[in-house]
């Protein structure tokens, strides 16, 4: 009687150790599937917050492109109305003195020489709007020949442009390509008109599959640090260019010694 009480406790014993192992295995397991699901609930939160805030840059990056295009509509249309419209208004006055037939014969001389020097400034001046719409020469001879082009234009006036090219393009990427000249485009402009710099430095290389654009300028720089310098047209246009290619950017900037900019792409 007392060794089967005896192999009864011993049998209660080891019951109530199993019992108890598999009551703390299960609460092991309750922790762990509490801590996956708070650890899972916590990654999708931060992915969410990732994907807004991307969503939110797009949209930004969005509405700088389309306030800047609608600045180009306007600019375009102000060229249009405001210089050649008016100069061709000119030679239609001018052409109709000539109909007239009651001018001298030194008047009607004035005239014609006034109609051929507005015609030719309209001329030029369309031909510069069809070159900031898309430059023939980007179409013609791709983005190399294109930025050339674009140097020398700004060279002179007290400044300038050093270019240097160890990389090749791929001419059918002419979307691409056009969103380079621009960006270019719009630094140098930046460069002579915000920073009166006089020396400008552009080279441009392959580095590890990727197209290197080094920009460095000598003039008055401006404190990086300051939000509003990142704010205006030309940044967000630039920035929403970046972004299309899918690159990068680096801006280094200090008052009173230049600015150097990278980007790659």
């Amino acid at each position: 009687m007392g060794m089967e009480t005896e192999f009864l406790s011993e049998e209660n014993g080891i019951s109530l150790v199993v019992l108890g192992g598999i009551s703390f295995m299960f609460l092991v397991g309750m922790l762990l599937l509490l801590f996956f699901y708070f650890s899972k609930k916590k990654i999708v939160q931060k992915e969410l917050e990732k994907k807004n805030l991307e969503l939110t840059h797009q949209k930004n990056l969005l509405e700088a492109t389309l306030e800047t295009q609608e600045k180009e509509r306007q600019r375009i249309a102000r060229d249009l109305h405001d210089d050649i419209s008016s100069k061709l208004n000119m030679v239609s006055l001018h052409s109709d003195l000539l109909l007239t037939g009651n001018l001298a014969e030194s008047e009607q001389k004035e005239a014609l020489e006034t109609i051929l020097s507005l015609s030719g400034k309209a001329l030029e001046n369309s031909r510069h709007i069809a070159h900031d719409l898309f430059p023939p020469v980007l179409e013609k001879f791709g983005l190399d020949a294109a930025i050339e082009e674009l140097c020398s234009e700004f060279s002179g006036h007290g400044t300038q442009i050093s270019y240097h090219n160890q990389s090749l393009f791929d001419e059918t990427q002419k979307s691409k390509n056009l969103h380079v000249f621009r960006i270019l485009q719009e630094l140098i402009h930046n460069s002579i008109k915000h920073g009166s710099a006089s020396h400008i430095q552009l080279h441009i290389e392959d580095r590890k599959d990727k197209k290197y654009f080094h920009y460095q300028d000598n003039g008055k720089g401006f404190q990086i640090e300051d939000k509003q310098n990142h704010k205006g047209l030309g940044m967000k246009n630039i920035d929403s260019r970046i972004q299309f290619l899918q690159g990068s950017l680096f801006i280094h900037s200090e008052l009173g010694k230049g600015t150097t900019v990278i980007f790659t792409f």
